[in-house]
């Protein structure tokens, strides 16, 4: 069987071009786009020239940018039509992946639906107005810490993920300041340490707050600010609405911040700079 086109750029990826490279990536990124594009809008899409395109398809053992694009455009229609009709099987793979993402889209918009926004926006002025935030979460919430970091960081908020353990833990919060915020995730209501941490830190003085798997869990009982991840249920869905629950949180801080967003980015990119000049002056 003759090799995808997919599997042709990536094939070829590590030995091409740096425009190569960009049209390869909008490609794989972009394919439903590029099914519908003329060579000169592509081009004028990934900022090189027609000629370019002609290359690149030639590159990967195509005719032309024609042959390429027929391939891509019968990937497309494979996608609107044969898969939607498979899916309809409900004996079948495509039938049961498109029942599991038909059920987390419900989980998704019962709660968007249900999201009360005012613990939302309480929150948000915590988060920013802490000297440091630290992040405990379970072992089923854990996953999302460093997701949680990056966005908390993007305006500039100081934040650590605190150790599991009771020691390392005990240490962590005993040295807490109270400007410090706590913030815990629990999705299972099964980790004893979770609300003796949020006791601890309200006997402190420190403000904290729970994302929780339910409204009836411990941790939602001990914290200051309290936002559930699912409402009126229990399924297994739970960590995929909890990452929708930090993406919008991200993009919130990022919105009510957002001078301290192109603040941070500013001094990112004049770090990366000055990271790139270095590298280049040792390598001389």
């Amino acid at each position: 069987m003759a090799a995808t086109y997919a599997e042709r750029i990536h094939a070829a990826r590590p030995g091409l071009s740096k425009s190569f490279q960009r049209l390869a990536d909008y490609i794989l990124d972009s394919y439903v786009q590029t099914a519908l594009m003329t060579a000169s809008e592509l081009a004028h899409a990934v900022d090189v020239d027609s000629a370019t395109v002609v290359r690149f398809a030639q590159a990967l053992d195509y005719s032309g940018f024609p042959e390429l694009q027929a391939e891509i455009k019968a990937r497309v229609i494979q996608d609107l039509m044969l898969r939607p009709k498979e899916s309809a099987r409900a004996d079948s793979l495509p039938g049961l992946t498109d029942t599991v993402f038909k059920e987390l889209g419900d989980a998704m918009e019962r709660r968007r639906r249900m999201l009360d926004p005012v613990p939302l926006e309480a929150l948000l002025a915590a988060l920013k107005g802490a000297s440091r935030v630290l992040i405990l979460a379970d072992a089923q919430g854990r996953f999302i810490v460093p997701e949680l970091r990056r966005v908390l960081s993007s305006v500039g908020i100081l934040c650590q993920a605190l150790p599991g353990d009771e020691d390392g833990l005990a240490r962590s919060l005993a040295t807490a300041g109270e400007q410090d915020f706590l913030l815990v995730i629990d999705l299972k209501d099964q980790a004893a340490h979770l609300p003796a941490a949020l006791a601890q830190a309200k006997a402190a003085g420190l403000l904290s707050a729970a994302l929780v798997g339910s409204a009836s869990h411990t941790a939602a009982q001990r914290a200051g600010i309290v936002i559930e991840v699912q409402s009126q249920e229990q399924s297994d869905n739970a960590p995929v609405v909890l990452s929708a629950l930090v993406y919008t949180l991200g993009r919130a801080l990022r919105w009510r911040y957002a001078e301290d967003h192109k603040q941070v980015q500013s001094k990112t990119e004049r770090t990366l700079k000055r990271l790139a000049a270095a590298r280049a002056e040792k390598a001389k």
